[in-house]
């Protein structure tokens, strides 16, 4: 029996690969977050941040690691992959007012290296992403499709730090936008084909993408990576344990989320080597 998904919506994200919206907290609790994170981004500076430090920010910020294992929305992803729960990844998404920043139509699954596709996506807002601030749209079904070509560093002004987009035909014509309300959060899965325009509105984009894994998942790669507990047990040792912050002192956060996203980086980037080659090896033997 789901705790908090009907069994309807289990079906439903079966089907559809997707589900929007559900509450994760009350918006003054969303601003709280966004107050943090942006004290956060003053620390580190003048200027606009590196793509980097918005990533797994959870190894580093006491807030962020809370954010990332809300009840809710664990209780939530329960329904979806089971109780043994690991966080492969989070990353902030912000799209400043009148950017023309985007992201292209694209799978989580590309760069991941994951196996098998048994990984959920929560994306919490702590903004108003209503279409006109560039909310996400989806391709209802589309892990149908299966792992699709995608080119990387092809889209400029692309909000992913990997800019890629998918570069094989497909069918978009059941895109469906999802749009949130600041506390916010939709799923989705690892293979949704999944894009969003730019921000049209007054105010700051500001979304959280948590990248949630079965224990039972492992990488691909010849790199071993990096996740956070987040609840349950790990019975299978795939992934090295991030420290969570707050166990430790500011300054060993810094040195664990620099670390645990170099980790991430190298892994990743052997992927879009990887993907590539596979793709350039099929359309050879087409």
């Amino acid at each position: 029996m789901p705790k908090v998904l009907t069994e309807e919506q289990v079906e439903q994200y079966q089907r559809e690969n997707f589900l929007s919206p559900f509450d994760a907290m009350t918006a003054a609790e969303a601003s709280r977050y966004r107050e943090c994170l942006e004290d956060y981004e003053q620390r580190q500076g003048s200027g606009p941040l590196e793509p980097w430090q918005y990533r797994k920010v959870h190894v580093r910020e006491p807030w962020a690691a809370e954010l990332v294992r809300i009840p809710q929305v664990l209780d939530a992803v329960e329904d979806l992959i089971g109780p043994d729960i690991l966080i492969f990844n989070a990353t902030f998404f912000i799209k400043e007012p009148g950017t023309d920043q985007v992201t292209a139509w694209h799978q989580d699954a590309t760069y991941f290296g994951m196996q098998p596709y048994d990984h959920v996506t929560a994306w919490i807002a702590l903004s108003d992403v209503s279409k006109a601030a560039g909310c996400m749209g989806f391709v209802a079904g589309s892990s149908a499709f299966g792992q699709l070509f995608h080119a990387p560093q092809t889209v400029a002004g692309s909000v992913n730090h990997g800019s890629q987009a998918i570069a094989e035909p497909f069918d978009d014509g059941a895109a469906v936008s999802a749009p949130l309300k600041p506390g916010q959060f939709s799923f989705h899965h690892t293979l949704v084909v999944h894009s969003s325009p730019p921000n049209q509105s007054d105010d700051r984009r500001i979304g959280c993408g948590i990248s949630y894994i079965p224990a039972h998942v492992r990488h691909v790669g010849s790199y071993r990576m990096g996740a956070s507990h987040a609840r349950g047990e790990d019975g299978y040792g795939h992934f090295e344990m991030e420290p969570d912050p707050r166990e430790h002192e500011p300054s060993a956060n810094k040195q664990h989320h620099e670390a645990a996203y170099r980790r991430y980086r190298e892994g990743y980037d052997e992927q879009i080597i990887a993907h590539r080659a596979e793709y350039e090896e099929k359309g050879a033997s087409a």
